[in-house]
């Protein structure tokens, strides 16, 4: 009776370490960055954020950097201490990702902070999917056409006038393995002066991108309400 038990003991253990097995496979999945966009704080994020969990992400897999005054949108830029908080929790995220890569979503200007501290840090390569939902990647005509642009620091040097140095440096380099645009035509941020166009592409769509997908939504429903989307293209 001793040898059954014996091996009945070691079916049982090995069930359960198959079990287990599973459980950490289905549980290791790319690290998230959630970078909100201009003077908003992470909670704006909270959609993505409780269908993510909802969907076997936990908590510590979720990053969400707070960067930039949160009273004075004019002051933000994409220099000094907004990128600090954006490139700590890229490389966080990244240092802990059971997969060695992570996925990026960044909404309205924290698109472009997030796209721009990826290059410095050169890990374009480690992004498995970048998502700009919302941004301004061409420009804003608001801001005006630079050098000839509104004197704020948003549309300055390091800013998103048209045709700044900032996006100009931009411009042609890659984010991710996978590259997505989420946009609109109703967004009152990015087609402010009637038109999203910057030379003919809609402002918010990203060179070399693998899709686009545009709603009829507003700026700020472009980040709250397509939260399944954004999933989808990270999945």
């Amino acid at each position: 009776m001793q040898p059954k038990f014996m091996q009945r003991l070691l079916s049982c253990c090995c069930v359960a370490l198959m079990l287990c097995s599973g459980v950490s496979m289905a549980a290791c999945l790319d690290n998230v960055v959630l970078v909100h966009g201009n003077s908003a704080t992470p909670s704006s994020w909270n959609n993505t954020y409780n269908y993510l969990l909802s969907q076997g992400y936990s908590a510590s897999q979720i990053y969400r950097p707070a960067w930039g005054s949160t009273s004075c949108a004019a002051c933000n830029d994409h220099n000094g201490s907004e990128e600090t908080p954006v490139r700590t929790a890229l490389s966080q995220a990244l240092s802990t990702s059971c997969t060695g890569k992570i996925d990026v979503i960044g909404h309205s200007m924290g698109a472009t902070l997030a796209a721009q501290q990826i290059s410095k840090l050169g890990i374009s390569n480690k992004v498995d999917s970048f998502v700009g939902v919302a941004g301004a990647f061409r420009g804003l005509y608001s801001c005006g056409i630079y050098p000839a642009n509104v004197l704020t620091s948003t549309c300055g040097v390091y800013g998103l006038a048209v045709a700044s140095p900032f996006l100009d440096g931009l411009y042609g380099q890659r984010f991710g393995q996978r590259v997505y645009s989420i946009k609109s035509y109703s967004d009152q941020i990015v087609c402010s002066t009637g038109t999203c166009l910057v030379y003919g592409v809609h402002s918010s769509s990203i060179w070399q991108e693998n899709a686009s997908y545009t709603f009829v939504l507003g700026h700020f429903g472009l980040q709250t309400d397509t939260y399944t989307t954004q999933y989808q293209l990270i999945k």
